[in-house]
């Protein structure tokens, strides 16, 4: 028997989505030379920016405190998941935090990159292209792995994640 338990807010919400289109919008169908690009790139800052404040003073599961990062966690999950076991989370699970801190640190260092290179002291230098690169492609493949890592814990957990994430709730066995 499972009940419905409101877990995520609005801004996770709308931070999850408005970054899920931006960044989409960015890697698919800008040209990184066109100020739609730029403009892009800073609103996916300020959204990290303005997430990073929410996790201090948001709602319970929006707080970074409700999910720590911890590889030891991280490690059990891992290995719930191998067995098959189904052991669901209220809010995030330990790997969840860990692709959360992760993406959180990985498109910060896109953002400021990106940014670097439109200025006069760093336009043209290898090494913030390349930076800018390097970020913007585990980006890319974290994000990849992100979903499918939402698909698989959604089969294995009979959770429907996707969901919870545009609805605020989760279906969650009863205690």
């Amino acid at each position: 028997m499972t009940e419905k338990t409101y877990i995520w807010d609005g801004f996770v919400r709308l931070f999850h989505w408005s970054l899920a289109l931006a960044f989409a919008a960015n890697a698919l169908f800008t040209n990184p030379e066109h100020d739609l690009h730029h403009w892009i790139g800073y609103f996916v800052l300020a959204l990290v920016a303005a997430r990073i404040v929410w996790g201090v003073i948001g709602s319970r599961h929006a707080r970074f405190s409700d999910f720590p990062p911890s590889l030891s966690a991280a490690f059990d999950q891992a290995a719930e998941m191998a067995a098959w076991r189904r052991r669901p989370h209220h809010g995030h699970s330990p790997l969840g935090a860990l692709m959360i801190y992760n993406l959180l640190i990985t498109l910060i260092i896109v953002g400021i990159s990106g940014y670097m290179q439109t200025t006069l002291m760093f336009f043209g230098r290898e090494w913030v292209e390349e930076l800018h690169e390097v970020a913007v492609t585990w980006a890319e493949i974290s994000v990849v792995a992100h979903i499918a890592a939402v698909a698989l814990e959604s089969r294995r957990l009979r959770i429907n994640l996707p969901v919870s994430m545009v609805t605020g709730y989760k279906r969650l066995p009863r205690d």
